[in-house]
């Protein structure tokens, strides 16, 4: 498989080695979790904070940038029986997080793990919570103390890149009896990959740009070529996947009554339209993932919400225009890099809220299935930008579902007017001459221009601002 760097500039390879590395970065992406991925995040450090402390922690201080704070604070923690907040995620995790599953370290919790958990969130000082700044916008530092000894684990710029971990000062992988001779960690049969893992290799810090692009010269050209030629074989069990869970979580939030029910509303008032029932499978995964259900999702762009963006319109408008499987998982690796190509001029949280990108790749897929040509495809994604690449992120909550459905409402008729020969034209706003100056442009808008936007938006989430009706 191709080494994956900014430096490694895709349109320098050979076709074999370009499918590879798309292969990868899609494998890279196409990852399970297991409830909204940032409480998850919180609880995957809190849980490896206890395999390294060696005990359940007799105190917890977990610090978190201003986005973990805002994307965690209203979101129900999966598996928890409708516990929310950063709190309720690292105890939950401490006390019954599986640390090695990393984004479904909570799926194995049980009622008696709940219970404790709760039994240790009504002491007034067991939980400590605050607000670093100066950090990038997903950080998360977890001090676990027991016994007069304290682990911790820093996670930085993605959910599980674990920058930090160690016991008392000292990297975990020492830690470990079987490396050391020592008898430091209970339990240390099966931890030592772990431990291994979660060591940073290159130091606490790592540029943004390193982790934000995530292949020099992706360009819709580039995956085009890849969806329409491209061997997608390494790629294709993670595709399957994401097409398989995103569907049954989806079903789930259309079956029954989990959050604002968005996506049952939409079905219930709007028609039975494919580009209805696309919004509506869309926005229901959401609905039920918003509000606890305890079923994985395969993410894109570190999100579970994006990861259902791509995949539920495309499964939806391939099923309606009779696309047989391979066009199917080709189409949908279109969406996912699509996506991934868009949101990497962003990066992992911002005030810009992610699902706009992960429309832009169902758009741009759903163009494709009907025979658009690139000129329409870009298009497609230009227009959608146009329409919608304003929608703010406020956290993590039910709300995600209607920007779900607003924004595929938006690539859909962004596709139809491309179709048309219609669409935005440079000069109007933030769009640029060509599709790849557009997506650059509403990027910069995310990463650098809706900064204050997100100090602001979070200020008022916890209460610091104070706002006059």
């Amino acid at each position: 498989m191709a080494d994956n760097t900014v430096e490694n500039d895709i349109n320098q390879m050979d076709e074999r080695q370009r499918d590879e590395a798309l292969c990868d970065l899609l494998n890279s992406e196409l990852i399970c979790a297991l409830g909204c991925t940032e409480p998850i995040a919180v609880a995957y450090a809190a849980a490896l904070a206890r395999l390294v402390l060696g005990c359940e922690p007799e105190t917890l201080e977990i610090e978190c940038s201003g986005n973990i704070i805002k994307n965690v604070k209203s979101v129900t923690v999966p598996n928890s029986d409708g516990m929310r907040g950063v709190e309720a995620a690292a105890v939950l995790g401490a006390v019954g997080g599986n640390a090695a599953a990393a984004l479904e370290v909570l799926e194995t919790v049980t009622d008696a793990d709940r219970a404790h958990a709760r039994e240790l969130l009504a002491k007034p000082d067991y939980c400590d919570v605050e607000l670093v700044e100066g950090v990038p916008n997903l950080y998360i530092e977890v001090h676990a103390r027991a016994l007069g000894h304290v682990a911790e684990v820093a996670i930085s710029e993605h959910h599980t890149n674990v920058v930090r971990c160690m016991r008392d000062g000292v990297p975990a992988t020492q830690l470990c009896p079987a490396a050391r001779g020592g008898d430091v960690v209970d339990a240390c049969s099966g931890t030592c990959a772990l431990m291994a893992a979660a060591t940073p290799q290159d130091g606490e810090q790592k540029r943004e740009a390193e982790l934000s692009r995530p292949l020099g010269g992706l360009s819709m050209d580039v995956i085009l070529d890849f969806a329409e030629s491209g061997d997608i074989s390494f790629a294709r069990e993670a595709l399957e996947r994401q097409l398989t869970l995103n569907k049954d979580i989806s079903d789930e939030g259309l079956a029954n009554a989990w959050g604002a029910e968005v996506g049952r509303t939409l079905l219930a008032t709007r028609g039975d339209d494919v580009a209805c029932r696309a919004r509506a499978r869309a926005a229901a995964g959401s609905d039920a993932r918003m509000s606890g259900c305890a079923l994985p999702v395969t993410i894109v762009c570190g999100s579970g919400n994006q990861g259902i963006t791509c995949a539920m319109p495309v499964f939806t408008y391939a099923e309606d225009l009779g696309i047989d499987r391979e066009r199917t998982l080709r189409a949908l690796a279109l969406a996912d890099l699509v996506a991934i190509h868009t949101k990497s001029y962003i990066g992992a949280l911002s005030a810009f809220c992610g699902v706009v990108c992960a429309a832009c790749g169902a758009g741009a897929a759903i163009a494709w299935m009907r025979g658009g040509s690139r000129e329409q495809i870009g298009a497609t994604v230009v227009n959608t930008l146009g329409n919608v690449g304003g929608i703010v992120c406020d956290g993590a909550k039910a709300s995600c579902a209607a920007k779900i459905s607003a924004a595929v409402d938006a690539a859909i008729l962004g596709c139809d007017m491309a179709l048309a020969d219609r669409g935005f034209r440079a000069g109007e706003g933030v769009v640029q001459d060509t599709v790849e100056e557009t997506i650059a442009a509403m990027g910069y808008v995310g990463r650098v221009g809706m900064k204050d936007t997100d100090v602001e938006i979070l200020n008022i989430m916890i209460g610091k601002t104070e706002v006059d009706a």
